[in-house]
């Protein structure tokens, strides 16, 4: 995997150049010197895992021809006071949309991501606390 991060007006935006070839604007906080012109590189960061995870349970859900028809994962998350501000806690809730999908069934997929397949997880758990929960929403 390759990617390219490169410092872009000379306020505080970067653009990041992905090696499947997709791009990226993040930006710094007014404050700092950015002018808001793209997510920050942390939740850049937050969101990736939040993809990582949501991809997981999409497809173990789809590969057990379970009717999912949504998935969405909101996150929350604290950071260190101090520097490097890593983050010390992350809470993802999935909001998992189909029909008859069983708590038991959905609750697995949420663990298995959580346990065993997601990559931006794992790393984050060395310094952070990582915890989830879930919803079912029926569709018909």
């Amino acid at each position: 995997m390759e990617c390219s991060v490169k410092w872009i007006d000379g306020g505080m935006s970067f653009l990041a150049e992905t090696g499947s070839g997709h791009t990226l604007v993040m930006d710094g906080a007014p404050d700092a010197g950015g002018r808001n012109l793209g997510p920050r590189p942390m939740e850049t960061v937050l969101a990736g895992t939040g993809g990582c995870a949501a991809f997981d349970v999409v497809l173990i859900l789809k590969r057990g021809r379970h009717k999912i028809s949504g998935c969405e994962v909101k996150l929350t998350a604290e950071r260190a006071d101090t520097d490097p501000k890593v983050f010390t806690k992350i809470h993802m809730h999935f909001i998992v949309t189909g029909v008859e999908l069983k708590p038991a069934v959905v609750e697995r997929a949420v663990a298995l991501s959580h346990d065993k397949y997601c990559s931006a997880s794992a790393m984050l758990a060395k310094t952070a606390i990582i915890t989830h929960d879930f919803e079912i929403v029926e569709t018909t």
